[in-house]
């Protein structure tokens, strides 16, 4: 434990920072999920709403500085593929 009062609240406000995180990029992945269950049943209805939403955390990982740019464009990339070949096969 540090004994200098500034680096007492650096522990402080980075745990508080690390729960925080954790619990959007839990949120993040469990959208991702929640599409990857709704193609594997072949509705492209609630496939569509759950990349809509799994786009949205994904854009507001990046804003919030959880995941990079470029990572997040990657996946929303392979999101909207995967909808498209189910959408192609219905």
């Amino acid at each position: 434990m540090p004994n200098i009062k500034s680096a007492i609240k650096r522990v402080k406000v980075s745990e508080k920072r690390r729960l925080r995180n954790a619990s959007q990029k839990s949120a993040l992945r469990t959208a991702v999920k929640a599409f990857e269950t709704a193609a594997a049943t072949s509705s492209v209805d609630s496939a569509k709403e759950a990349l809509i939403a799994a786009s949205k955390k994904l854009d507001k990982a990046v804003t919030k500085g959880l995941i990079h740019k470029n990572a997040a464009a990657r996946k929303k990339s392979r999101l909207a593929k995967k909808l498209n070949e189910l959408a192609a096969k219905a």
